[in-house]
């Protein structure tokens, strides 16, 4: 369902009987730096347990966050998960539902949000809007042509040598210097955001492109891991036979079904040289946020936009409902007012996000119809009622599923995720029901076994609802 808010009219803000409230909100109110990747999967870093992956910076901020273990993205897929993420709404209600689709300007986001209650907006990076014209409420705009614009015409050819394709997944280290990667030139221009707004409230959202393939990082960060001592995830010769039949075409179709694990290997340290290289941008600006010492009044953010598979179940990338695809990193810290305490375990979906940032920085909810609920009681330990679920949707993408687009146009893929069971619904194909109890590596669809026919009625029937509201 869509959440009702309570519109209060722009003008009593500054007079009749809610000024005695705004005024108290307006001087307990934060500001909101918002650090973002492409593509993180949530194991992949320290502060979530990864023994072999070097994140230090995030590691910093998680040591003086709240961590949240069961965090999910509203669509494995960079466009409509960000749509989500700002709007507080899923896919099909923003309508930005593939890759292809620009977020619509009528969108109401949390860029309005924080720039009408007299922020500095800023949206530095990556952010997929599609059309980049669409400002979507937040003034101050920096985008990949900027960074391409520092580039002489050579230069871009180099570095497009260098990279190779957007989804290759063959690691190997680069040779060229830092000024040729975008979230370097990301990092800085955040750093020069955060100096030049020090003096007055702001909303920052740093979003930068790695660990996003190619997995091409720096040759210093590519140095930092070992392909030959690097921990394989678990595979079958069988995977991808059991469920959606999709996944196991498109899994051969881009030979990532074929790895050797040799093969492998080298695609993990390449995938892993591009975690530690974005988060040595991610400490470029918390280092700038703490150094100015406005750490003492801003709500700090870390999260991504979705996972990557990372040659789990023989895949690579996302545009699937796998743990390692769907679930995502959040770290969210805030100045004096919350304790971090043990890991969440409550179920979070990404488009609670924004009105729980919103009531965390001093405000009230949006004033908006929004799928998103609040869970800032959660992060500052007071009562809390926990989701039952948490839901997200997949539209087959143009010339990124399957190379004849075969289910382009179709019904999408639609998750309902308990805390036992997962659905992956497809009202015209083959569903997946995993048991996440007894089979927490989703190797087994249990679908047809007969004793959880009542399980996937009931997740079913929630699945559909939620595609309706």
């Amino acid at each position: 369902m869509l959440y009702p808010i309570l519109v209060i009219p722009r003008r009593t803000v500054l007079t009749g009987a809610a000024a005695p409230f705004f005024a108290r909100a307006q001087s307990k109110r934060l500001n909101l730096l918002f650090l973002m990747s492409d593509q993180h999967q949530r194991e992949a870093s320290g502060c979530y347990g990864s023994r072999e992956v070097k994140t230090p910076h995030i590691d910093e901020i998680a040591s003086r966050a709240v961590r949240f273990d069961r965090a999910y993205c509203q669509a494995p897929v960079c466009v409509p998960s960000r749509g989500s993420l700002i709007t507080g709404q899923y896919a099909h209600t923003h309508g930005a539902r593939i890759l292809q689709d620009p977020l619509p300007d009528e969108a109401r986001t949390i860029g309005h949000f924080f720039r009408e209650r007299g922020y500095a907006t800023g949206a530095i990076g990556k952010m997929h809007f599609v059309d980049e014209t669409r400002r979507h409420g937040f003034d101050h705009r920096l985008y990949e042509a900027d960074f391409q614009n520092t580039l002489t015409a050579d230069e871009r050819k180099q570095l497009r040598a260098d990279q190779g394709g957007a989804e290759g997944t063959a690691g190997k280290p680069s040779k060229l210097a830092a000024r040729f990667f975008q979230d370097n030139y990301y990092a800085g221009e955040a750093v020069k955001f955060l100096h030049a707004n020090k003096s007055r409230p702001f909303c920052l959202w740093a979003s930068f492109f790695m660990p996003h393939t190619p997995l091409v990082p720096m040759r210093q960060y590519f140095d930092l891991y070992d392909p030959s001592k690097l921990t394989l995830p678990k595979r079958s010769s069988a995977e991808l036979e059991m469920g959606f039949e999709g996944h196991l075409i498109r899994a051969k179709e881009r030979g990532w079904y074929q790895q050797t694990d040799e093969q492998l290997r080298q695609s993990i340290a390449g995938y892993y040289g591009n975690i530690s290289q974005m988060d040595a941008c991610v400490g470029r600006v918390y280092d700038a946020l703490r150094e100015l010492g406005l750490d003492k009044k801003t709500v700090v953010v870390y999260t991504s936009d979705h996972g990557e598979m990372a040659g789990a179940h023989r895949m690579w990338t996302k545009h699937n409902m796998y743990e390692q695809s769907v679930a995502v990193p959040l770290l969210i810290s805030m100045p004096d007012r919350m304790e971090s305490g043990k890991p969440r375990t409550q179920l979070i979906e990404q488009v609670d996000l924004f009105p729980t940032l919103a009531e965390l920085c001093g405000h009230q909810a949006p004033a908006a119809k929004i799928h998103g609920r609040s869970f800032a009681n959660l992060v500052q330990r007071r009562r809390y009622t926990a989701r039952e679920f948490a839901y997200s949707e997949y539209y087959f993408c143009h010339n990124v599923f399957t190379r004849d687009d075969r289910y382009v146009g179709k019904d999408p893929i639609l998750m309902v995720r308990t805390d036992r069971w997962k659905l992956n619904h497809l009202a015209w194909g083959r569903s997946e029901l995993f048991d996440l109890k007894n089979d927490p590596g989703e190797f087994r669809n249990v679908i047809d076994d007969s004793g959880n026919a009542g399980i996937a009625k009931e997740l079913t029937a929630i699945a559909r609802r939620m595609y309706a509201a």
